[in-house]
């Protein structure tokens, strides 16, 4: 919406004795050919990679368990890298899995999360550690494969990604979320 537009409905709102705000919204331009091409691709791996037995037994395991008593996202972000909490998440087999396809250049980072939305096994320390209300997990524990509409900066490295993410399952049912920051 062009500033004269805002500027015409918000005389025009005044006008009519009508108190009137206005936010000119606009949606996000479309990803580059390219880049969706590239967003299209990784869903493709991200449903390979949450189908491998060493992913779908790490989710198993860490719903079975609950995930440690008492973690928050704060207490989380309090962690040293080195504590066992973190550790634990970085050298099991799914850990070790994760640190593997990481490596992928066209990838900032690779996470596994539990039927919650806690980490069950990253590379390295997550900045979150429950993104439970973040699309990235919330469009996807319903079992879809699901994709940021643009590139933005990931909380997590600060590189510029598309965030994209696919439902770990088990028997026809969703366990878990793997997703992905993916590089231009």
């Amino acid at each position: 919406m062009n500033t004269l537009c805002l500027k015409t409905l918000c005389a025009a709102g005044l006008a009519g004795g009508l108190i009137f705000a206005s936010v000119a919204a606009s949606a996000a331009d479309p990803l580059p050919a390219p880049m969706q091409a590239k967003v299209e691709t990784y869903k493709k791996k991200l449903v390979e990679w949450a189908a491998n037995p060493v992913v779908v037994a790490a989710v198993k395991e860490a719903n079975a368990k609950g995930g440690p008593a008492g973690m928050t996202n704060g207490k989380w972000n309090d962690l040293d890298e080195n504590d066992p909490a973190v550790m634990a998440s970085q050298t099991s087999k799914a850990g070790v899995f994760i640190k593997k396809l990481e490596q992928d250049p066209g990838i900032t980072k690779l996470i596994i999360r539990d039927e919650k939305a806690n980490v069950v096994a990253a590379a390295s320390k997550p900045l979150i550690y429950n993104i439970a209300a973040r699309p990235v997990f919330a469009n996807v524990i319903k079992g879809q494969l699901w994709a940021a509409p643009e590139i933005k900066p990931d909380p997590t490295t600060g590189i510029k990604a598309v965030q994209a993410s696919a439902p770990v399952m088990d028997g026809g049912k969703v366990i878990g979320v793997i997703h992905v920051g993916i590089t231009e």
